[in-house]
C-alpha cells in the first residue's frame, strides 16, 4: 500500500496536514471535534459519490435498453 505524502507541493490539492489544520482550527482547537467533523464530511462526501454512481449506472442502463441488442434505436 502507497502513501502520499502529508503535504503536496504540486498545486493539485492541500494534503494532509493542511486539511487537519483547519479542521483543527474551525473547532476551536478541540481535536476530537476537528475529528468527527473530518469523519463527517469524509462520509457525506462518500455518499454523494456513491449516489452519482449510482446516477450513471441507471442512465448508462437506459442507454442501452434504448439502443436495444443490436445496437439501432427501439
Amino acid at each position: 500500500m502507497s502513501h502520499e505524502p502529508a503535504e503536496r507541493w504540486d498545486g493539485r490539492a492541500p494534503g494532509v496536514e493542511t486539511i487537519a489544520a483547519a479542521y483543527l482550527m474551525a473547532a476551536g482547537g478541540d481535536a476530537g471535534l476537528a475529528l468527527r467533523r473530518a469523519i463527517a464530511d469524509a462520509l457525506a462526501d462518500l455518499s454523494e459519490a456513491e449516489r452519482r454512481t449510482r446516477q450513471q449506472d441507471r442512465l448508462i442502463s437506459r442507454g442501452y435498453v434504448r439502443a436495444g441488442r443490436s445496437g439501432t434505436a427501439l
